[in-house]
Formats: C-alpha cells, structure tokens, sequence
C-alpha cells in the first residue's frame, strides 16, 4: 500500500478522500488554490500546498505544477477525485511518464471514453445497448439537419466531450436545431476546447440509471448494483438514490452484466460509472461512461459497506479485488441530496461568506462538505458546498430521515437549493418513486433557467 499520496482536486470530495487515507495509514498531500486557503481539506491534509490563483487554469488545472509538488513531497500516487483533471487523459500520461501512481484507469482508456462519439462505437463494438443516433461529428448545422431527418424528432443535441449538461439541447424541430446548433458548438468549444456535435435519438420520459463498477489489474471486474440519478436541474443531477425504485431484479442484473462486458471489453481498471437511459419499458442504452470516482458514491458505500475510496486505492497499489460479484451484497435504502449555493428557483450560484453552518446529526445522517461558518463560497468553482446522505430498512424511511435531516440544516449568509429538494422530497410523485430526468419542469417549474 502507499505512504503518501497527494490528492489533485479540492473541496468536500480532498477532504473525503483524507478520511480514508487516515484510516489506512496513509499520508496526505493537499494542493490549495488562493480561495481555497481555509478549506477543511487543507486543514485536515498532512502536508499542503500552495498552488495559484483562484481561477482553476491558474490552479487546479496546472498539471505541470501539481507533478512537481508530487515529486516533491515523494508522494508515490495522486488521486485526481472528480471533475478537474480526473479524466483528463494528458494528466495521467503526465504521471505514468513521472512514475506517480495515477489512481484511476490508463491514459488511453480514458481518452477514448473522453468523446461521447468514440465511446458510442466502443459500446456498440462490446454489444452494449446504444441510444440510436450517430457515431460521427457533424460538420454544420446543414448536415445537423439532415441527420435529424433521418433519426426523426425530438432529437438530443450533443457535445461529444464534457459533460455537466454543456452543450446539450433537446429539438423538437428544424427551427429549433438551426437556432441551438451554433450556440452549443460554441460552448462546448469554450468549455472543453472541442466543438465537435452529435445527435440521438431523445428518449421520452426517461430515468437516469448508472452502474458503479471497480477493476483491478488482474483480470477482475464487479459490478456494486446500480444509482438512480434522475432528478436533474440543467441536466445535472441533484438527488441520488440506491437501489432504483423503478429496476426489477432482472432488469438490474443484466444492467451489471452489461457494464462488466463494457468495461472488460476495453480493459478498465480501477472505480468507474456506466451511465444508461432507461426507457418505459425497461430497455437501456449506454449514456456515457465516468473513468472516476462520482459525485454520488456515497449512497454504493452505504448500501453495500464497501469504502469506495479504499478499493480505489488498493486496485491502483495492484491488488487483487476482494470481492466476487456473489459477495455484493445489497441492504437497505440510502439518498443524497446535493446542496449547492444557489437560488432554488433560479438555479444561479449565490456566492457569500456562511454566516451560519449547522449540520444534522444522527445515526443514519452523514455529511459531506469542506466548508464551516466564516468561510467565502467564491464564484470560482461548482457552487456544489455539500452533501447530505441518509439511509433506511426501506426507501420510505430513507426519504423521511432525509427530511428530517434537511430541516436540522442551517445555512445562513447564502442561498441554497435546500427548499427546492424539500419540494422534491415532500412531491407525492417523487414519494411514489415516479422519478424521471424530467421531474423538475414537469412537477416543480415549468420553465426552469437554462
């Protein structure tokens, strides 16, 4: 196992992965940008580092600067976390070629899962269900057009890199793909330095359902059953549960075996999300795949008592998985709730110094944050400040426990989506576990920001 490991990202997410490493024994390097100085990650870090401005070009995405305070400090492996450069395939090379433990999959692996069009074909190549569409970029809006002939309307709009929801659109029309298809090429180009566009098929009233996977070097894969993710704003995800309240045992285990089949058919390795859309009916088909550690991993560790963080750990170290698929085993309910600093009407951030930090309490609560009162919640970054779990026998009882917990939570200073989740929460559709990515316009607002 590793000494010291330094952990390249910032936030609630460094100041998890600390927690598992001072369980192991592990020693810890936080990296800091300007903002971030009187974060809890770097408080709770071993060793920290200074590493730029508040902007994250200037910061957390300096790859050159993060390898030489790796080198360093002699941490043997870097955990890039989620968001930043955990998929970015150029920082892993960086570590490969430096002789730092990347914890993650390869550099090659994750650059071909990077492009939604490359991923599409490497799914269907593995025989893993694809949404119909195309599996090649689009010149321009002209070609847009007549492909979108070809699938039929409504159609999906999408960037092939990124993610986040960033230049994606649904058309319902040709008007309407003539007016977004410019637009989103250029976010996308802005975001992620590709502009490159694609179209699917859009699925109607559909669930968002991925499948946690871990890989080690040896040959092993097992799937850790599946996340429902559906309640999303702008097309990014808000609450997450485990189990789906929608999967019958049946559906769900061909859903695990077909994200073991993907991720062994491109040689996977360490923790990763296959992402699907599943229909009405119970058909699925492969979304996108996250070579990283995701948002929502809490609720896997908590329905399975498997540390998510520790495997991660130990596959890149090369040790063998010390679970067989019959060994994943399931037990109860659990949620979480992303609490972000922004208006739950609007969705715009609300940056602010909290003037009140009070978190809930209890045998089946756990909390996720790096932020305490006194400290600035900046523009800077995902204005995601937090992370409430709870659990329960049943989902009933998971729903009403995080209920409880919201209402125990105190935050003064900024806005927060928490009355928006306790709108969500209390809906008798939610409670009835009729969860689909289109919840919030359809049972909350009509016409929500974009």
């Amino acid at each position: 196992m590793f000494k010291k490991i330094l952990i390249a990202n910032r936030g609630e997410i460094a100041a998890r992965v600390i927690r598992t490493c001072k369980k192991l024994g592990i020693r810890t390097v936080a990296v800091y940008s300007e903002a971030d100085a009187d974060s809890l990650h770097v408080k709770w870090a071993d060793e920290a580092f200074l590493i730029g401005k508040p902007r994250v070009s200037e910061s957390y995405l300096n790859v050159e600067k993060i390898i030489e305070i790796a080198k360093e400090t002699n941490a043997e492996a870097i955990h890039p976390g989620y968001g930043l450069l955990s998929e970015n395939p150029t920082f892993a090379r960086r570590c490969e070629e430096e002789g730092i433990v990347f914890i993650g999959p390869n550099a090659n692996v994750i650059a071909s899962m990077g492009s939604k069009i490359e991923a599409r074909k490497t799914m269907a190549e593995a025989g893993v269900p694809i949404v119909p569409g195309i599996s090649f970029p689009l010149q321009d809006v002209e070609e847009a057009v007549k492909t979108a002939e070809t699938i039929g309307y409504p159609i999906m709009l999408k960037a092939s890199a990124g993610g986040g929801g960033i230049g994606m659109q649904i058309v319902h029309n040709e008007e309407e793909l003539r007016k977004a298809f410019e637009g989103n090429q250029k976010r996308a180009a802005s975001f992620f330095g590709d502009g490159a566009m694609y179209l699917e098929k859009y699925i109607e009233n559909p669930r968002h359902i991925e499948i946690q996977l871990l890989a080690d070097y040896h040959g092993n894969c097992v799937y850790l059953w599946e996340r429902e993710c559906s309640i999303q704003r702008r097309h990014q995800k808000v609450i997450e549960e485990a189990p789906s309240p929608f999967l019958d045992e049946d559906t769900r285990q061909k859903m695990g075996e077909a994200a073991v089949q993907a991720a062994k058919h491109i040689g996977y390795t360490n923790a990763g999300t296959i992402e699907f859309l599943v229909d009405e009916q119970k058909n699925f088909y492969f979304l996108e795949m996250n070579t990283r550690l995701q948002v929502e991993h809490p609720v896997t560790e908590e329905i399975t008592g498997i540390d998510l963080v520790e495997e991660q750990l130990r596959v890149a170290a090369g040790e063998r998985l010390r679970y067989t698929q019959q060994d994943i085993k399931r037990s109860g309910h659990a949620m979480e709730v992303r609490i972000y600093a922004e208006d739950p009407k609007t969705f715009f951030p609300s940056p602010g110094t909290i003037t009140v930090f009070q978190l809930p309490e209890g045998e089946y609560v756990r909390n996720e944050t790096a932020v305490a009162s006194g400290m600035v919640v900046t523009p800077f970054y995902d204005p995601m400040i937090a992370k409430l779990i709870t659990k329960g026998d049943t989902r009933q009882e998971a729903v009403a426990r995080m209920l409880q917990a919201l209402e125990h939570y105190q935050i003064e200073g900024i806005k927060t989506n928490i009355p928006m989740l306790k709108e969500v929460l209390n809906h008798p559709a939610f409670q009835a576990g009729n969860t689909t990515t289109n919840f919030i316009q359809t049972y909350l607002y009509k016409s929500p920001a974009k």
